[in-house]
């Protein structure tokens, strides 16, 4: 598979660098135009609408960005956020921060919004990911461009991709991932072990500063591949284990020396965490789904895909019956090549991994056992949700395809005919459709004219009702973010210790608090409580413990009339300023 560099740069000379570079740029352009497709939804009001497959994470990230433009803007520390959570902060290492992301973007998030970063950095993760394997199959792997394309469409777009653009920025961001894994096979060439290693290691910290997870996914993936090819090429690969191995020394030193200390942040600062708040077995990818179509495709159906994917954004295997089979065609075409059968074996294992630690089959779990349950508690292990491990075995197919794809003149015509109708079939129902959008609730003036300065000084802050959280409150988290964090709130959308320091394991809450609790009560069952003097007396302790300067109900809120009945009689009446009701909190008179 390597070798085909000198074969590929050959062709090059042979037909005319003008001509391939025209090919490339309209390859490059048509990417974008894919991607700006998928986002157009997003990007006709990318401040005033929300992804509708995960409007959890769409905030979660606006957050991530808004934190990037006080870095830039303000001199905020990079690794640790105080405007959300207030008054505890949240460590932004043990978060997906997207720093290498979001401080670039820091001038887009202040002038334009954090609405236009998200849609940038969801259209440019698509079209740049596509573009990056672009490169290292047209470069490096195949003589055909047009398999090129095909295994750069497939990488770049392909379901899992597609999927996780329903918010995670994090995951759509791959184009890091073919450079990395072409660094570290060019280790095992001649004088490339220090050079190669630190180039190696400058790649890992940017995909550390990116998403730690893909970072795990390319080490597990490429120890199963080394490890097949080890088996298959014994000989071959004690030929250059030791310039190998010392090119990744140098690699995981370069690596540690920049990242060391942000990593140290992330595991042992204030607001770190063990584990998620769920259960290995409750994320994991359905046995069926691997032939299904996802819900975001042409030829999708909802409810299949409903019952056979987690969530919306978690549809990462989803090829189709013809993608399969396409797949498993493939892999046959080039089964003589150790280094392809090598990649099937990986695929297969994460693929496996993916499934849990029992098998799942039409959205039911059987009694069947899986090797995951051997590892599932293990470090770093029990911080991943088990089903996107499957994103590995979906690179890998596009792979696989464009492999295939550069060897089909080597077919007979019947072979090569029947080769283009199968890819058609499992190319064609897979094509992306926009992804859906609902209308996020307009900031009200108190926000937007800044009168909320009138009302919460320094050191002070603004507390939303309902509360931002994961679950309720999603418009008071949305609200701070495109704000850009200029005033601090408590509670919040984002990963923290359950209940230190008693409890550390992950939550995507703060810790219950009574008056939290009350209100999230209140807006889910819309029934007034009878609030005695104690109660009373807890509220005000809360509202100390947040520094709350001033009290602003979300106009839009499920129950709204129960919530501000609720407000009045713990607080008193409110007043109406800038399109919103407030209650003024401590040391400010009441107007």
């Amino acid at each position: 598979m390597l070798e085909k560099q000198d074969e590929t740069v050959a062709t090059v000379a042979r037909t005319g660098f003008t001509g391939w570079r025209r090919f490339d740029l309209w390859v490059l352009l048509s990417f974008l135009a894919l991607a700006v497709f998928v986002m157009i939804r997003l990007w006709i009001d990318p401040n005033g609408r929300v992804l509708d497959g995960n409007d959890d994470d769409h905030g979660i990230f606006l957050f991530m960005l808004a934190h990037g433009e006080r870095v830039v803007f303000d001199g905020a520390s990079p690794f640790f956020e105080s405007r959300l959570n207030a008054p505890v902060g949240v460590n932004m290492m043990a978060n997906t921060a997207i720093l290498a992301l979001s401080l670039p973007l820091a001038p887009v998030t202040h002038f334009l919004g954090a609405g236009v970063s998200v849609a940038l950095v969801l259209t440019l993760g698509l079209a740049g990911t596509a573009a990056a394997w672009y490169w290292l199959f047209a470069r490096h792997l195949v003589r055909s461009r047009p398999a090129a394309v095909l295994g750069a469409l497939w990488c770049g777009f392909a379901p899992t991709m597609i999927s996780h653009a329903n918010g995670h920025l994090n995951f759509v961001n791959q184009y890091l991932v073919p450079l990395i894994v072409w660094q570290v096979l060019r280790l095992r060439e001649p004088g490339r072990a220090v050079r190669g290693g630190i180039v190696l290691g400058l790649l890992i910290v940017l995909q550390i500063f990116i998403n730690e997870e893909t970072l795990l996914f390319i080490a597990l993936t490429l120890a199963v591949f080394v490890a097949s090819y080890a088996v298959l090429r014994p000989q071959e690969v004690r030929e250059v284990a030791r310039r190998f191995l010392a090119g990744l020394g140098v690699a995981a030193g370069t690596s540690l020396v920049l990242a060391g200390y942000p990593l140290w942040y992330q595991f042992f600062a204030p607001g770190n965490y063990h584990g998620q708040p769920f259960k290995p077995d409750e994320f994991v990818t359905d046995l069926l789904s691997v032939a299904a179509y996802p819900r975001q495709a042409v030829a999708g159906v909802d409810s299949v895909a409903e019952r056979l994917s987690v969530s919306a954004t978690e549809d990462n295997t989803f090829f189709g019956p013809f993608g399969l089979l396409m797949i498993i065609v493939s892999a046959r075409m080039l089964w003589r090549s150790a280094a392809a059968r090598s990649a099937v074996i990986a695929g297969l294992v994460l693929l496996v991994v993916s499934m849990g630690p029992q098998l799942r089959v039409a959205g039911v779990r059987t009694s069947i056992p899986l090797p995951f349950a051997l590892v599932s508690h293990l470090p770093v292990i029990d911080l991943v949700s088990v089903t996107r491990f499957a994103m590995v075995p979906a690179t890998i197919a596009g792979i696989l395809l464009a492999l295939a794809a550069d060897r089909v003149g080597e077919l007979t015509a019947v072979r090569r005919r029947w080769f283009g109708i199968g890819m058609a079939l499992a190319l064609v129902p897979l094509f992306p459709k926009p992804l859906p959008v609902v209308q996020g609730d307009p900031l009200p003036a108190f926000l937007t004219a800044g009168t909320w300065k009138q009302y919460v000084p320094e050191g002070r802050t603004l507390v939303p009702v309902p509360m931002p959280d994961v679950t309720v409150g999603r418009a008071a988290q949305r609200w701070a973010t495109l704000e850009n964090l200029d005033f601090a709130v408590p509670r919040g959308y984002f990963m923290g210790p359950a209940d230190p320091p008693g409890d550390d394991t992950g939550s995507w809450r703060a810790p219950h608090r009574f008056t939290s609790e009350l209100l999230t009560r209140i807006q889910e069952t819309g029934r007034r409580p009878e609030l005695t003097a104690a109660d009373r007396g807890k509220i005000a302790e809360d509202l100390a413990y947040w520094r709350a300067a001033v009290v602003v109900l979300v106009p839009q809120a499920q129950n709204a009339a129960v919530l501000r009945a609720t407000l009045v009689d713990a607080l008193g009446e409110s007043r109406v300023v800038g399109g919103v009701e407030i209650w003024v909190v401590g040391d400010h008179p009441r107007e």
